[in-house]
């Protein structure tokens, strides 16, 4: 019955002129494209904003921010931050502890329970993206976790490592990037991923070289990347208006060999434990330690610092040297800045905007550089984020990524766990969502940050930056449609479909579209809701049939296909 009901309203939409399931999902074309084409992503954003809004907030201007900041607006969440204004509301998130046990606890309680595999890291995952109070703490940690990655693909991540791994960033996500940095580096789980655990010295004999895998990465990926950058993010350019990289092979050889000597902690150190070999069971989820026989003394020459011969391996010689030159190197400001506000708030930030924020993480106005907190706020207060009147302009926002999705549905609409256990396993959900914290295919993330479609897309002919369209197809496009119709009508995770969401505020209104459609649009469309859209998706509420044979399951078909057909719109796939 529920599914019928559904397609009655798919139906009644795609007459309307909305797109029906075959153009409704994550690869729905986008106001602005043309028939037929692509989807595309939002265009490059201009400087034009007016001042970020201070004082209490509307609804509407409520729900916007919390859409960007945390896993998705709530009733209640919405009324908060009405009444502290957004910067009343980022600075008591800000100030607020983690809320919630860490993952690693959880880990080793359910160890108890069962055989605790990597489905366990995900009950406690999406226990705190759907129900966590820090919720900005949350989106900032898996906004980190896209920068910093590690990942369940390789065989080499440690379960109960890489719970320890995200309860890292969940503790640094609003302290000092330097800190976070060295914490990264020192995590053994990051370590094996990225293959310098264990990392030896060169050895003449043998003709080894140390592994460059972190060198490399931790400058592309983590702090640099790949070409000088102006404060705003702009490419620098030498005199025939070429990029200038901003390190070669010889800078990754040279940092290669600070990173070598490092190995795994253990209660007696010795040649078995660096490579990690009969260690205690804490060995993947301790700091790394230091093992200065295998680190290398020569001289190493990187970013134009240079170490002298025979300097000590630790965070007080090398590695402290390495990091610093890292932490203070002026691509970090603007490569950060657009990261953050990529994930949080639109692909294709204007030069102003990212030149604003990173000024933040060189100074947060305390001379304070690497901020994290700072930067944050920064990112969600600027006049660009905050700025309602690009809601209706093709000049800016994103694609909505499949985890948020699934997240903003259990918040919205109040999703509980019959087990308490939150049972949505890694593969599960990583096959449904073609997303999964910690499952990237790659250290490059999911998808690309600065992807561009095709240029026969709209957004490839304009150049435009649309980093989560590189997993989007006609398979994810159909996968999104049919799980939204799946969590809707029943929920998810396992057969027992453990996860699920309570429609009674939505049922209570199914014979009034106008005001269904109303509550749907300030929780998952910011209040922002196109009138077409509205009209359309009134009209299929009404062509469910009310109340039928049976008042109370038209009610239900009525609320089901409303949500349903909005989780599909591109007007919500579109994070404005």
């Amino acid at each position: 019955m529920r599914f019928i009901a559904m397609a009655i309203a798919i139906a009644a939409l795609s007459a309307c002129g909305g797109g029906g399931s075959s153009g409704s999902g994550s690869g729905a074309v986008v106001v602005g494209a043309s028939p037929g084409s692509s989807p595309v992503a939002t265009p490059t954003s201009t400087s034009t904003a007016s001042a970020a809004p201070s004082g209490p907030l509307n609804a509407s201007e409520a729900s916007r921010l919390l859409t960007q900041a945390t896993f998705g607006p709530t009733d209640a969440s919405i009324a908060d931050a009405q009444a502290k204004g957004a910067s009343g509301w980022i600075d008591a998130q800000l100030a607020t502890p983690r809320t919630g046990s860490s993952h690693l606890a959880y880990f080793d309680t359910r160890a108890a329970e069962k055989d605790a595999g990597g489905t366990t890291f995900y009950e406690s995952w999406w226990r705190d993206a759907m129900t966590a109070p820090d919720q900005l703490r949350q989106r900032t940690a898996f906004a980190l976790s896209q920068i910093f990655v590690i990942s369940f693909q390789d065989p080499n991540t440690v379960y109960r490592g890489a719970a320890s791994y995200y309860d890292m960033l969940e503790n640094d996500a609003f302290g000092n990037f330097r800190k976070l940095l060295e914490d990264v580096t020192m995590h053994p789980t990051i370590a094996r991923y990225l293959t310098y655990a264990g990392n030896e010295k060169d050895n003449d004999v043998t003709g080894s070289h140390p592994d460059e895998n972190y060198a490399r990465e931790v400058m592309q990926l983590m702090t640099i990347g790949l070409h000088e950058l102006n404060n705003d993010g702009t490419l620098k350019r030498d005199g025939a208006g070429a990029a200038i990289a901003t390190y070669d092979a010889d800078d990754i050889k040279g940092l290669a060999r600070v990173f070598t000597g490092i190995g795994y902690w253990a209660t007696t150190p010795n040649a078995t434990t660096f490579k990690g070999s009969k260690a205690p069971i804490d060995t993947y989820v301790t700091p790394m330690i230091f093992y200065p026989q295998y680190h290398s003394t020569l001289e190493k020459k990187f970013l134009n610092v240079t170490i002298p011969a025979s300097a000590s391996p630790d965070t007080a010689g090398d590695i402290k040297i390495a990091l610093d030159a890292l932490f203070n190197h002026p691509n970090v400001g603007p490569f950060i800045a657009t990261r953050l506000i990529q994930q949080l708030v639109t692909s294709n930030p204007s030069p102003a905007y990212v030149g604003r924020v990173a000024t933040v993480f060189n100074n947060n106005g305390a001379n304070v550089r690497g901020d994290i907190g700072a930067v944050v706020k920064a990112v969600l207060m600027d006049p660009e984020a905050r700025d309602t009147s690009v809601v209706s302009s093709l000049s800016f926002g994103k694609l909505r990524e499949p985890v948020i999705r699934l997240a903003n549905w259990g918040r919205a609409f109040g999703a509980t766990s019959k087990s308490g256990h939150w049972l949505l396993g890694s593969t599960t959900a990583s096959i449904a969502l073609s997303q999964t914290a910690l499952t990237s295919p790659s250290v490059f993330n999911f998808w690309r940050p600065g992807y561009t479609p095709p240029a026969v897309t709209e957004a490839g002919s304009r150049g435009l930056t649309a980093p989560e369209f590189q997993v989007v197809d006609e398979v994810t496009t159909a996968t999104w449609v049919n799980l939204a119709a799946e969590i809707v009508s029943f929920g998810i995770g396992g057969t027992s479909k453990d996860m699920t969401s309570d429609l009674s505020a939505e049922i209570a209104l199914a014979n009034d579209p106008a005001a269904l459609v109303a509550k749907i649009n300030m929780l998952l469309f910011y209040g922002q809701m196109s009138d077409s859209m509205k009209g359309k998706l009134t009209t299929a509420i009404n062509r469910v049939p009310y109340p039928g044979a049976s008042e109370a399951a038209a009610r239900l078909s009525r609320a089901q296909a409303a949500v349903f057909l909005s989780l599909i719109s591109p007007e919500y796939l579109i994070q404005r």
